[in-house]
């Protein structure tokens, strides 16, 4: 009975891992691209220069399907909570499901509300009103990823409870201490970041690609191709050394609260001074060492803790039963890290080329933007592995297991919802990238900010299915 119980863990761990791991994607697009969108407007009213209008209409296509998607993959998990994971729900939930309730009342409501006329009032309300109106909408989803870092940072770093001796639930004593966590802080800093440098490389490399294209058609590239890759090269080069930055404090934070995690990512065994950087090695939880390990002396003291004498915990510090698996995060941290570091490369790069005029003519550098499209988002998503598989074995860090978290579920019935999901996600959310790649295919034209909306949508169509529709007549081919 036992491996049977171990295995349906496993498939719920997974089942939670591949819906959040789908999810997240598409709030942080969200996040950076109404931020965009908002730029974009904020500087078309001030300069009156059609070419932000033109991308604004651009861009806001692609923003209302990725908002819905969030919204349609955001909701599924609030059923596994309550269908997988009814322990934590029961004994964590009056305070996660408090702060996640904060998020509806607040961003969710604010979002709801001003979204219609974000994406059809451009045409029918004053300009200012719909300026305010896309600004509310971006301060929505920073809102709403506010609240639910915070609940997530609760549970990494929890404060500000009592544990109800009768029921064993974790009870709300002080809500500023809840809220503001030790790791909060960093954590929605590091996110809002990645999520604005996630979209500055998609938008760069969607302008690359137009570029690109052009020089293949012999052509320039329009305005708003080259505005675009502009500004997206502007947030690289800005972002991605602040990012390296706020990481560098995060880091600091967790060497503090979670030392296990540190050790972990860093595949240390044994508690040192002076410390050396592991660059590569395969953590052997079996026999408590890193094999093949690529070593940097005293590197791994100085970045951890500033000090070459810092100490630099070991995961043989921790009891077997409390150590994060190591070989995963291990690769997730290292992996993130080396993404990061090109970002700020292609960054830096693109100054050089701004410096010497040669920004919308370098041929190599915009392959490698092309390239750099998914960076962002694949190092999202190792840091969210790095945070929370390095969490383990905790729901709640040090005081809520997992295994003690999760609902009593039959191992046949988490194999069937399992593959269920895994089906309808590849299908629905292929196809929904697969538009969006479409969408993007198609490069932004000057002038398109003189058409309403409903024509627009009609020459995107054209774009996109030209054996269609004719936009020239308006007819059906």
């Amino acid at each position: 009975m036992q491996p049977a119980q171990d295995l349906a863990l496993l498939l719920a761990r997974f089942q939670f891992a591949f819906t959040v791991g789908v999810h997240i994607v598409f709030p942080a697009f969200s996040i950076g691209l109404a931020a965009y969108l908002a730029v974009l407007e904020g500087l078309w009213l001030k300069t009156e220069r059609p070419v932000f209008l033109d991308l604004y209409r651009y861009w806001i296509k692609v923003f209302s399907i990725v908002f819905g998607m969030g919204v349609v993959s955001g909701l599924v998990m609030s059923y596994e909570f309550g269908t997988n994971w009814s322990v934590f729900s029961q004994k964590a939930g009056p305070i996660t499901g408090v702060l996640l309730s904060y998020e509806v009342m607040t961003a969710f409501f604010l979002e709801a509300g001003f979204l219609g006329v974000m994406l059809f009032g451009m045409n029918k309300v004053g300009k200012g009103l719909h300026f305010a109106a896309t600004c509310c909408v971006s301060i929505g989803t920073l809102i709403s990823m506010t609240w639910i870092l915070s609940s997530n940072s609760w549970m990494q770093t929890p404060r500000g409870y009592s544990i109800d001796p009768t029921t064993g639930r974790f009870m709300p004593a002080d809500w500023l201490a809840i809220i503001f966590n030790p790791s909060f802080p960093f954590r929605l800093v590091h996110m809002g970041l990645a999520a604005f440098l996630s979209v500055a490389f998609i938008v760069g490399a969607t302008g690359a690609w137009h570029m690109l294209k052009a020089r293949r058609d012999g052509r320039i590239a329009s305005e708003p191709v080259r505005v675009m890759f502009s500004m997206a090269m502007w947030m690289a080069a800005i972002v991605a050394p602040i990012q390296i930055v706020a990481g560098d404090a995060h880091g600091l934070n967790t060497l503090k609260y979670q030392p296990a995690k540190i050790a972990a990512m860093e595949g240390d065994w044994t508690s040192e001074g002076r410390a050396p950087e592991l660059l590569f090695g395969i953590p052997n939880m079996k026999e408590e060492r890193t094999d093949y390990a690529i070593k940097v002396p005293l590197v791994g003291s100085l970045i951890l803790t500033h000090s070459l004498e810092g100490k630099v915990p070991g995961l043989k510090d921790f009891p077997r039963d409390q150590r994060p698996p190591s070989p995963v995060i291990f690769f997730s941290f290292r992996i993130m890290v080396a993404l990061g570091m090109l970002m700020a490369l292609v960054g830096f790069w693109s100054l050089w080329l701004r410096r010497n005029s040669t920004l919308f003519t370098n041929v190599t550098f915009h392959r490698v933007a092309v390239c750099m499209a998914p960076a962002g988002f694949l190092a999202l998503l190792c840091g969210w592995i790095t945070t929370e598989v390095g969490r383990q074995p905790w729901t709640v860090y040090g005081l809520l297991r997992t295994s003690e978290s999760v609902s009593p579920i039959a191992l046949s019935s988490m194999a069937v919802t399992m593959t269920a999901f895994v089906v309808v996600y590849v299908l629905v959310f292929g196809s929904g990238m697969g538009i969006l790649v479409r969408m993007l295919g198609c490069a932004p034209q000057e002038g398109e900010h003189q058409t309403s909306p409903s024509h627009a949508s009609d020459i995107m169509a054209a774009r996109m299915h030209p054996d269609v529709i004719d936009p020239s007549s308006g007819k059906g081919a």
